[in-house]
């Protein structure tokens, strides 16, 4: 495992070392967040969740969101955590059994949908076949039940990991949920790069016409 998570602090190290490249001016704004943790508390709060938050912080060291970690008393949800959502680089969402019982679960996964984050889903303890807002009494908007139901379905066609919380290899799984951190991390710094760099292109083209 040890070795693994060198490998992804390595990752880690290049993110970093291609963002420092952008632009300075770009550097001067710091994002709330690396990744947003999208979970049901009830379900994975004490466990998945809380273990992924501090191995992302004091392993990785980078800047996960996990609304028991970065809110307090008084703190209101929707002005935390849309913000947190939005500018953040990408998202783990953990589906769990009573995750699509939440709404505030359903609205963060469709917020990050929406935001265009790149995604990487935990299917713990639920299979994606299983993911759908069936209870007729939980009394959704039929506008969110339908964003809702949009964003399960493009969640259950993306490639994700899978844990079972009885059985699962808690290390291992640490280790692939690194990998798949660091890689799509990795992968977004790089595209913001690029355009970036496609942007100064044309207006040094622009200036010199």
């Amino acid at each position: 495992m040890q070795r693994s998570i060198s490998s992804s602090k390595n990752v880690c190290n290049q993110i970093l070392r291609l963002g420092k490249r952008l632009e300075p001016g770009m550097n001067k704004y710091r994002t709330p967040c690396d990744i947003f943790i999208n979970h049901r508390g009830i379900d994975t709060k004490q466990n998945v969740a809380g273990l992924l938050y501090e191995h992302i912080k004091n392993n990785l060291g980078l800047r996960p969101f996990l609304d028991s970690k970065n809110m307090k008393p008084g703190d209101k949800l929707f002005d935390k955590i849309d913000p947190a959502i939005r500018h953040c680089k990408i998202g783990v969402a953990i589906f769990s059994p009573q995750y699509c019982d939440s709404y505030f679960c359903l609205h963060e996964l469709s917020l990050m949908m929406e935001s265009k984050k790149k995604i990487i889903p935990v299917f713990c303890d639920v299979k994606p076949s299983e993911l759908a807002v069936k209870d007729l009494n939980l009394n959704f908007p039929n506008k969110d039940l339908e964003k809702f139901n949009l964003a399960l379905e493009e969640a259950k066609y993306t490639v994700g990991l899978t844990f079972d919380t009885l059985k699962g290899d808690w290390s291992e799984f640490l280790v692939k949920a690194s990998d798949a951190i660091m890689k799509n991390l990795y992968e977004v710094e790089r595209e913001k790069f690029i355009n970036r760099k496609k942007y100064i292109r044309r207006q040094q083209l622009l200036h010199n016409y």
